[in-house]
């Protein structure tokens, strides 16, 4: 993922864990959150919302390889940019991303 983000001119960090990004304290060149609906350590969806009442209210595009009605309306209820299920192309990960960052400028 990070080498197609680069190939597209997006820089990016990537985290170990929800624990490693909770715990970030620069999101000033941020725009989006990539995440995963299933982390090992934590939900996607929680860690978005742990995130907001920390202050950090970024649009996430999230992605899932366990597609279900209830996660799809979680993601989509926490103020999803995009939900991807696995396998995605490369298209539909980059064009939200795309989208958020013309925004931003």
């Amino acid at each position: 993922m990070k080498r197609l983000l680069r190939e597209h001119g997006f820089d990016c960090v990537l985290f170990q864990s929800a624990e490693a990004l909770q715990k970030c304290d620069n999101f000033d060149q941020a725009f989006c959150i990539v995440l995963d609906i299933n982390l090992n350590d934590e939900s996607g969806i929680e860690l978005r919302h742990k995130l907001i009442a920390a202050g950090i209210s970024l649009p996430v595009v999230y992605i899932t390889g366990n597609d279900n009605h209830a996660t799809r309306m979680a993601a989509m209820e926490s103020g999803c940019v995009a939900y991807l299920t696995k396998p995605f192309s490369a298209k539909s990960l980059i064009e939200p991303i795309e989208k958020v960052s013309a925004g931003f400028a």
